[in-house]
């Protein structure tokens, strides 16, 4: 480990949608519960700084003075993939190339739909998991500062962010593709948590009428129903909703498949043709239910919005995003070069402060009592202003060693590492 923070201190490793077809990340694919016993292991083995995020598209993590080979280890560990899996679809990244690929994947550069407008939100849960199991340290915690800011610059200061750019609007356009009109079309929606409720106002939108909505908490379900004025079902009605359905979009949590085999034995009394959705990693509509003749079943790797309108305008602003993530990273690492003077000017001030403290100790019997505070407080601002001097130097000359050096024999310092 290097004694003072550095860029190179950075690594990345994961899965994600530009190597991984969807069984592959269903294995990666890690919920809320194995995150947490990922950090627990990470902070038994050493690694003090790491989070993770895992959404449909991507499970990877982040972290900070850890080798590659360690976090992919964790992975594997964790999750219910294979190293030889890891091998053949993850990647690692080392130094710059890590914390670029973290500016991309949270602005949305490196999402399935250019832009997402949900992964920063999946970027900052994975985040704040692991800051509330106190498993990020100063550097990360500062890097995301930055990475979050990058964020919100991009969407206030160019136009990445316009155009419904989430994997819940490829959805609804993939079943415009199919239909023309959703208007007169009968169409289901399974869950109805985040991913569900951007769905349903999608559909919407884009001229749903015949609505009807499932989940597995009724309650949640009639809420969003009650929004739109729409129909609700309870999940024991899921086969028969589906026979009726022309659409049917699920969007669950569920590790296991909402939509079975089984489901679908109604819907075989009397076929008609049906486009289902799934928007969930892991799979919740059993693949085998695309082999139906009178079925069209897209899952996550089937949903794009490259020949959309606005995707293209989306694209052109990816160059101006670009500089953005590089304003933001130079001054992070300018921000980290400055870490190199921070044992000095801390020594420097106890120092001083020692200094002050031994001077006041030796005359305090020599001074009234109504005098004392007056004078330790004049001692004090005496010391501040003095020190102040030396910190704005150092601080200024953060990249020269013999600046550091010089002021550090000067008054005989004794630094610690960051470590320590």
């Amino acid at each position: 480990m290097s004694e003072q923070p550095q860029i190179t201190d950075f690594c990345a490793v994961g899965v994600n949608h530009w190597e991984a077809t969807i069984d592959i990340r269903e294995r990666f694919s890690l919920k809320k519960s194995q995150k947490k016993k990922l950090l627990e292991g990470a902070k038994r083995e050493g690694i003090h700084s790491l989070f993770v995020v895992s959404t449909c598209n991507r499970t990877e993590i982040f972290a900070q003075d850890v080798t590659p080979q360690e976090l992919i280890r964790l992975l594997v560990t964790y999750s219910n993939a294979s190293l030889d899996e890891f091998h053949n679809y993850g990647f690692e990244k080392e130094g710059q190339q890590a914390v670029e690929h973290l500016f991309q994947v949270t602005v949305g550069l490196d999402s399935q739909i250019l832009g997402d407008l949900q992964v920063v939100k999946q970027v900052k849960e994975g985040y704040e998991l692991a800051s509330d199991m106190d498993a990020v340290d100063g550097e990360l915690h500062r890097l995301m500062q930055h990475v979050f800011r990058a964020h919100k610059r991009s969407r206030n200061e160019t136009s990445l962010g316009e155009g419904a750019a989430t994997t819940a609007y490829a959805a609804v356009k993939f079943a415009v593709k199919t239909f023309d009109n959703l208007k007169d079309k009968n169409i289901l929606l399974v869950g109805t948590g985040k991913i569900g409720k951007v769905t349903c106002k999608n559909l919407i939108n884009l001229g749903a009428r015949k609505l009807t909505l499932i989940n597995r908490t009724r309650e949640r379900a009639e809420f969003v129903a009650d929004k739109f004025d729409l129909q609700v079902a309870d999940m024991e009605q899921l086969p028969e909703e589906i026979a009726e359905a022309d659409l049917i979009i699920v969007a669950t949590g569920a590790k296991e498949p909402v939509i079975t085999l089984d489901d679908m034995k109604p819907s075989l009394l009397d076929p008609q043709f049906k486009v289902m959705v799934d928007l969930s990693v892991p799979r919740n509509i059993d693949p085998e239910i695309g082999e139906m003749e009178f079925v069209d079943l897209a899952n996550m790797d089937f949903l794009t919005d490259v020949t959309d309108e606005a995707y293209r305008k989306r694209e052109e602003n990816i160059p101006l995003v670009k500089k953005i993530i590089n304003d933001e990273l130079t001054d992070y690492k300018n921000w980290l070069s400055k870490q190199k003077v921070v044992p000095t000017i801390k020594a420097l001030t106890n120092k001083f402060d020692s200094i002050r403290e031994d001077e006041y100790e030796f005359f305090k019997n020599k001074i009234s009592e109504t005098d004392k505070e007056k004078v330790e407080n004049l001692t004090r601002r005496i010391v501040n202003k003095i020190a102040a001097y030396s910190i704005e130097h150092l601080r200024d000359h953060h990249e020269s060693e013999q600046v550091t050096k010089v002021v550090n024999d000067m008054f005989k310092l004794e630094t610690k590492a960051r470590d320590e």
